[in-house]
């Protein structure tokens, strides 16, 4: 029976030394395991010398090496290595299944102004995605991330969801805008978009601000729903 090493906590271990471990196991050289990030080699050239001593891209690494993300950034738990590496022993009496790892990386494509209507380009033409954000969220059409700017999705205090500025919305293209979602409209005939809540009152459909010092916006024919919102993050 093939025998499986455990890779223990390794709190000793420096973030350098982790990524360098997870590539050599991998079998793969700096440039592959860049390529199969989406990174250029200088990113994890300089992780691994120790030049940097953090990245936004980990869990883009650590889904190329076949590593924990918990473990590649902080040393934490369980190096989670798949059932194709061959070096060592597993102090189990069964062979561990390969834990897959379901981020995706979807394109920054522009700012929304979330207080009015403001330029942003849908769809996004090729080569245009110059910054990415990862998700485990399987997107089920074409899907991007937008910043919010402004304070019109901003809620009253204790109010959910509140979706403040700085924020990043990942939008998804495939799912039906159905009321209550907050949802990415695009002006006809123009490249303007706003971020709001789709509802409906008496018949009529509004996109809706989450801050009550926003008026409604009636939805007369003039634009249409590009997208609907499934994740927000925002970075510290």
């Amino acid at each position: 029976m093939q025998r499986y090493e455990r890779a223990h906590n390794n709190s000793g271990m420096e973030l350098k030394d982790r990524i360098k471990l997870a590539r050599q196991r991998a079998g793969l050289s700096q440039k592959q395991a860049a390529d199969k990030a989406g990174l250029d080699q200088a990113t994890i050239s300089n992780l691994e010398r120790g030049k940097h001593l953090g990245s936004s891209h980990l869990l883009q690494i650590a889904d190329a090496l076949s590593v924990s993300f918990r473990w590649l950034s902080a040393g934490a738990g369980e190096m989670q290595v798949g059932t194709n590496d061959n070096h060592g022993v597993y102090d189990a009496n069964t062979t561990p299944v390969t834990q897959p790892m379901h981020y995706h990386r979807y394109p920054v494509v522009s700012e929304v102004q979330a207080g009015w209507f403001a330029e942003c380009v849908v769809p996004y033409p090729p080569g245009m995605e110059e910054r990415h954000e990862t998700s485990d969220y399987a997107a089920k059409g074409a899907a991007f991330w937008l910043e919010v700017t402004g304070d019109s999705m901003t809620a009253p205090p204790g109010a959910r969801p509140s979706i403040p500025e700085g924020t990043f919305v990942l939008v998804d293209t495939g799912i039906e805008a159905t009321p209550g979602k907050l949802v990415v409209a695009q002006l006809d005939e123009s490249n303007e978009a706003t971020f709001k809540k789709l509802v409906i009152d008496g018949g009529q459909k509004y996109l809706k601000p989450l801050n009550p010092a926003y008026p409604l916006i009636p939805i007369n024919g003039n634009c249409r729903i590009i997208g609907v919102a499934v994740e927000a993050k925002t970075k510290l």
